[in-house]
């Protein structure tokens, strides 16, 4: 299912890459909110803040793993494209034993360092056990997570965006079953949602190494390659690194954001939560569209093409415009009844909708903005300047400590959850800047 893309009109096979991925995105988010919706219904409303509560470490997590696993495979993209079948293979190897590093530095850390930062975003203490037990049980299985991610964007990296959509559709339906039997079933509470994801994410990673093994011959790994190689280490380090850092940078932003929504109490952080899964949902195609960007923009930069590398990403631009605003409306229109299904029937919805409401109308106007940090700064890295995603997140970071900051000197809840608003559009206004000037630099080298 490999392809090369640096062949064929730039739209046509941009729409054609990102659908699986954009199916995949939503599979995740589709089980992401199963949980939260088997969690508020058969545990409880409080439990179902808890995990709320931990969004932000969780999208840290996360933000690291994809981080690390696109800057790492960025390698991979661009041997692919310059038609080096043993570069591919050995930037594929590399890009799996840095992971492995990474993953023993992520895990011990954030497990270390849990239970001050609990502290430190003032979460509430009736939820503070259970919001303890659902991450620290995600960060133990951190290995299930990066492994899943990094084999995904090897395979992306060489033109397939569709096999890893069917692990992950099977990884979605296994944690719906393993949700039912360890909440439902065990009622291990948050402990068994945790669980549930681990778990199902370790049997997509192990699908998905079976399925190169087998029937990937350009990422096949030999016995002579099992070792770090220097100049490879230092290119994927050089992207990866710096890509981690960014969600690093952006999830302390929104550490503070959370933090500052939690001092309004459960039932805000409850309400937050509920319109977060809904504006994840709405908003999955972008970060759909950044991946494929990132494998068409790798292969071609690989290529030598930088005309199609720009074509690419003002196509990429226009699909995610109309995507925007179509689903900007969306959220405005099925919040009420999205929502509904996180609480058991006998729960009063009502006392939760203003504070999601709050978020959503806060979010919705700068959907576009959001798109175009994805695209840009996949182009970008895709092209090797990591360090821009760095730069992007420290922007990130300013515009939620400024809201957080007035949030709180207003005691206001509508500036609180702003802040992923104002991270969008300032940031966003600087990838632009910044891929003009990235352009400009490439094109100057070319000559």
């Amino acid at each position: 299912m490999e392809s090369s893309m640096t062949k064929g009109r730039p739209l046509t096979l941009l729409l054609k890459f990102v659908l699986p991925i954009f199916l995949g995105f939503i599979f995740q988010q589709f089980y992401n909110m199963v949980d939260t919706v088997i969690v508020g219904r058969y545990v409880s409303p409080t439990a179902l803040a808890a995990v709320g509560s931990t969004g932000t470490i969780m999208f840290m997590i996360m933000g690291l793993a994809n981080g690390m696993t696109t800057g790492y495979t960025v390698l991979i993209s661009q041997r692919y494209g310059a038609d080096d079948p043993e570069g591919t293979r050995i930037a594929f190897v590399n890009a799996i034993l840095l992971g492995i590093i990474s993953t023993a530095v992520v895990t011990v850390t954030a497990l270390s360092v849990m239970h001050p930062l609990l502290r430190l975003m003032n979460t509430p203490a009736d939820i503070y056990n259970d919001a303890y037990a659902y991450i620290s049980t995600i960060c133990a299985g951190s290995i299930a997570l990066i492994g899943y991610n990094l084999l995904a964007a090897s395979l992306r990296a060489i033109g397939n965006s569709r096999t890893p959509l069917y692990f992950l559709i099977f990884s979605a339906l296994l944690n719906i079953v393993l949700d039912l039997v360890f909440i439902v079933g065990f009622h291990l509470g948050t402990f068994g949602a945790a669980l549930a994801t681990d778990l199902s994410q370790a049997a997509s990673a192990v699908l998905c190494m079976i399925y190169i093994v087998r029937k990937v011959k350009v990422l096949r790994p030999k016995a002579k390659d099992w070792h770090l190689h220097k100049e490879y280490s230092l290119k994927q380090l050089n992207i990866g690194i710096p890509m981690a850092l960014q969600f690093g940078i952006t999830a302390s932003g929104t550490m503070v954001m959370q933090s500052s929504i939690n001092i309004y109490g459960s039932t805000a952080v409850t309400g937050f939560t509920a319109a977060g899964k809904v504006v994840n949902l709405m908003t999955a195609g972008m970060p759909s569209i950044g991946q494929t960007i990132a494998a068409y923009a790798g292969q071609n930069f690989g290529y030598g093409d930088l005309d199609r590398v720009d074509q690419g990403t003002r196509d990429a631009m226009k699909i995610a415009a109309v995507y925007s605003i179509v689903n900007g409306i969306l959220s405005v229109v099925l919040l009420p009844i999205i929502i509904g299904f996180f609480f058991d029937p006998g729960v009063d919805v009502a006392s939760y909708l203003p504070y999601a409401r709050a978020y959503v109308y806060a979010c919705v106007p700068f959907y576009i903005p959001l798109a175009m940090i994805f695209i840009y700064r996949n182009a970008m890295q895709a092209c090797g300047y990591g360090k821009t995603a760095l730069m992007l997140g420290i922007v990130e970071l300013l515009a939620r400590f400024g809201t957080a900051f007035l949030s709180m000197k207003l005691h206001s809840f509508n500036m609180a959850v702003a802040g992923d608003a104002a991270a969008w559009v300032t940031a966003g206004v600087f990838s632009i800047i910044l891929y003009v000037f990235v352009m400009k630099q490439l094109r100057k080298k070319e000559r």
